[in-house]
């Protein structure tokens, strides 16, 4: 599904370029939210809107602290790979044992509470693509970190981590839950479709059980599966306990992101599996090809197809194909 921006939207952003003070730019990203279509393929759209809205707002609201960087502004992290995925929980959950285990990251481990101080990402592979996980500073009842509030709102997915050693760790888990609430910040399996409050933000998220080999594991996790929403996924996890077990988590974090992979081909040439291309879920040939470069979006009519979505291996598909998970397209204009 395209995100099918309107002429409305696009001629609030180009103002909004354009803008030289602080409310001009707020009215104008208020504007974008407006005519901004509410549904699924723009999740990722309304994520980054909300983000910028809320930094304008706090530009306009409180210009003394916006000249020093607004909350969150120390820890900016650009996009990198496929998506990115937070890690958030209480302290010594495991988020940063995790984050050494599937990345080349090398955080501060050690068995005591808030040895993360700071924002740290690393890449983890999964097949052709790399998807970019960040460890954050934990989160309790009275500690949420603006920068950690931040990164939570604008990211593709969140890892929700809670201990399964500790009798206390289901009780930490959901006071995290209940503090992003308190800032407007849900957590959630699939984000609900037509969100109106710009204010409000909906990441979807994947419960990660850690140390689901320690004794009493099993009696706790019945304890998380009764006492947390019911629409956050979850996923227990032992980090020691081989391949599997860790082949199957990096499977569940790509699933989380709901996006497919797809291999450019150009004619007469041999596909090039290094060549992946990472698409949103209900994503058409034209959305592939806007996602190369804007001007053969513009231009591109049909694509010869293999694969999946493909009736016939090699056939042709009209620019408007739902395409599939490892699709290969060979753009025709």
């Amino acid at each position: 599904m395209a995100v099918n921006l309107t002429p409305q939207y696009h001629e609030a952003e180009e103002r909004f370029r354009k803008a030289k003070t602080p409310a001009e730019r707020l009215s104008c990203l208020e504007e974008m939210w407006v005519q901004l279509p509410k549904h699924k393929a723009s999740e990722k759209v309304q994520a980054q809107l909300k983000t910028r809205l809320s930094r304008a707002r706090e530009e306009v609201d409180n210009p003394a602290a916006s000249t020093k960087g607004s909350p969150g502004q120390g820890a900016k992290f650009p996009r990198q790979g496929a998506g990115q995925v937070l890690l958030i929980g209480p302290p010594n959950s495991g988020k940063s044992q995790f984050l050494a285990t599937f990345t080349d990251a090398k955080p501060d481990i050690a068995p005591y509470p808030f040895t993360t101080r700071s924002a740290q990402a690393g890449m983890m592979a999964w097949n052709e693509v790399r998807i970019q996980l960040i460890d954050t500073p934990p989160i309790t009842a009275e500690v949420l970190d603006p920068s950690v509030l931040s990164l939570v709102r604008q990211a593709d997915a969140c890892l929700l981590f809670t201990d399964l050693s500790d009798d206390d760790g289901v009780f930490q888990t959901l006071s995290v839950i209940e503090k992003l609430r308190e800032f407007k910040t849900h957590l959630v399996n699939d984000p609900p479709e037509g969100n109106e409050d710009w204010t409000l933000c909906h990441v979807r998220t994947l419960l990660v059980g850690t140390r689901a080999g320690s004794q009493g594991a099993e009696e706790r996790l019945e304890i998380v599966r009764e006492m947390l929403p019911q629409n956050v996924l979850f996923h227990p996890l032992e980090l020691m306990d081989g391949k599997e077990s860790l082949e199957g988590m990096r499977q569940a974090i790509w699933e989380s992101l709901r996006m497919i992979r797809v291999f450019p081909k150009k004619p007469g040439k041999p596909v090039n599996r290094d060549d992946v291309i990472s698409l949103d879920q209900g994503s058409t040939v034209q959305d592939m090809a806007f996602s190369i470069h804007q001007e053969l979006g513009e231009k591109v009519k049909s694509a010869r197809l293999w694969g999946p979505s493909a009736a016939v291996d090699g056939g042709v598909v009209s620019r408007n194909h739902l395409l599939m998970d490892c699709d290969t397209v060979e753009l025709q204009s």
